[in-house]
């Protein structure tokens, strides 16, 4: 099973020029379409002046939510090449969005697609590439007395503790790779007391 992604680091700007026209390229790390709407429309406002904000974004570890739009440009003479860049550098959770201001001349459909691809290219050879596990949360309670029984688990397996709260009734919420989520899961089952919360 596959549990790794490939996607960026941090936000990422590149500049690419061809015939006095000027695309800029940012790529952005996303989570949702949430975020891509609220990136978008921020590059909208900065850019209010730009002729064309093109995009293409892709989301999920399975990477099977994706969108481009090319913003006014011919069809597919601008997000799908952008896209394609995503596509072929394996990411996800990532947002690229290229600014063009017109130069004057115009490039024709085979002009506009050769810069699309390489401005985002170059946003993505500037972004640093890293690749992330695919997590999962498990939440759970359980009785006080079998709270060694559970810390035991967490210090084999360790997985990454978001929540925990002790009491008579305790409970946790544990994130660990997806790879490792069975394993975890049949050894909490086994705790007494311990049931899951969904």
């Amino acid at each position: 099973m596959e549990d790794i992604y490939k996607t960026i680091a941090d936000t990422s700007k590149a500049i690419y020029t061809e015939k006095r026209s000027k695309f800029i390229a940012y790529a952005i790390p996303v989570r949702s379409t949430e975020d891509v709407k609220k990136e978008v429309d921020k590059l909208k406002k900065e850019f209010y002046d730009a002729r064309h904000i093109c995009w293409a974004y892709m989301l999920g570890a399975d990477r099977l939510e994706f969108r481009a739009n090319d913003d006014g440009e011919p069809s597919g003479t601008a997000g799908k090449p952008i896209l394609g860049q995503i596509n072929s550098n394996e990411l996800t959770n990532i947002l690229i969005a290229v600014i063009r201001y017109f130069g004057g001349i115009k490039l024709g459909t085979g002009g506009l697609i050769v810069a699309y691809k390489e401005a985002a290219a170059e946003v993505i050879a500037n972004a640093g590439i890293v690749e992330k596990t695919v997590d999962v949360q498990v939440s759970f309670g359980f009785e006080y007395p079998f709270m060694n029984d559970v810390m035991k688990i967490v210090k084999d397996l360790e997985p990454a503790i978001l929540e925990q709260s002790y009491d008579m009734n305790c409970s946790m919420t544990l994130e660990i790779r997806k790879a490792r989520f069975d394993e975890l899961r049949n050894r909490l089952e086994k705790v007494e007391s311990l049931n899951f919360i969904e």
